[in-house]
């Protein structure tokens, strides 16, 4: 009689035990069909918005502490989209083609070394426009550019990457733009301290295409695509992952400049200044 007891209770330990097996199952199950659920329902609209979201937030993020002056540099850099590039035969011409610019929209402007008379150029344009981001480009000396940080550059700008210029403006009121072309070049500008990098020379490696696909394996590197872009391509380079683009010829006209055509400058950075605004608050 006592073994008949004890094996119905063992039964029914037994089904007990099958049954809490069967509730902790199911509650896991629940749990984890939960956790599929609101992946399912909120991954597409996140995703959606981390896409872009989180290539801008990691590209604010610089490696080191920047310094206010810095900041501002690289905000109006990224706000406009656009940097013109300034190249004359004469420091006369070059002051008229960059007033006209100016006028024209543009609010960030590199003149480049070869222009005669660049640092007394750059010295009035500081003087007459001091909340602009003015800056001096293709400087490949050390000697070139403390000229131009002393005739008050915000920036400067290289088409390689120059070690001595960049060891010089760490920590300081300048922003380096070194020139790069390969990724093992922008990741060990980036990693030396560049706070933006020059893709050049970008027509040649493939244009906005060659931008798009570059900021896949770094899409925490700011990059300013330069060389051979034209106004009506802006939006594209911007929206491929391009911080801002380099303007040359497509708004210092060789023809307009050898003509001394400053109305046609004009006329090219009013456009350039528009779909560059269009392009950065798509």
């Amino acid at each position: 009689m006592q073994n008949t007891r004890s094996g119905r209770t063992t039964i029914i330990s037994l089904q007990l035990q099958t049954m809490a097996s069967a509730t902790t199952t199911l509650t896991l199950c629940q749990y984890q069909l939960q956790r599929l659920w609101s992946f399912s329902t909120s991954s597409s609209s996140s995703l959606r918005l981390s896409s872009r979201v989180t290539c801008r937030a990691s590209e604010s993020q610089p490696q080191l502490s920047v310094s206010p002056t810095v900041d501002k540099t690289i905000c109006q850099i990224k706000n406009s989209g656009v940097i013109a590039c300034l190249r004359a035969n004469s420091a006369e011409v070059a002051l008229e083609a960059a007033n006209a610019a100016i006028a024209g929209g543009i609010s960030v402007l590199e003149i480049v070394m070869s222009t005669p008379g660049v640092f007394e150029v750059l010295q009035q344009l500081v003087k007459e426009h001091p909340g602009m981001a003015l800056g001096v480009g293709t400087v490949l000396r050390i000697e070139d550019a403390k000229t131009a940080i002393d005739a008050g550059a915000k920036f400067l700008m290289s088409p390689a990457i120059v070690k001595d210029i960049m060891d010089y403006v760490q920590g300081g009121e300048i922003l380096y733009i070194p020139g790069a072309m390969t990724p093992t070049e922008i990741l060990s500008a980036y990693d030396a301290g560049a706070k933006i990098v020059k893709i050049y020379p970008v027509s040649a490696l493939g244009g906005f295409q060659y931008i798009a696909a570059l900021k896949k394996p770094f899409p925490h590197v700011s990059m300013v695509a330069s060389q051979g872009i034209t106004i009506d391509s802006i939006g594209e380079y911007i929206m491929r992952g391009a911080s801002s683009v380099v303007l040359s010829d497509a708004i210092f006209d060789k023809e307009a400049i050898s003509q001394c055509n400053f109305s046609k400058i004009y006329k090219l950075a009013q456009s350039a200044t528009l779909l560059g605004n269009q392009a950065v608050n798509r």
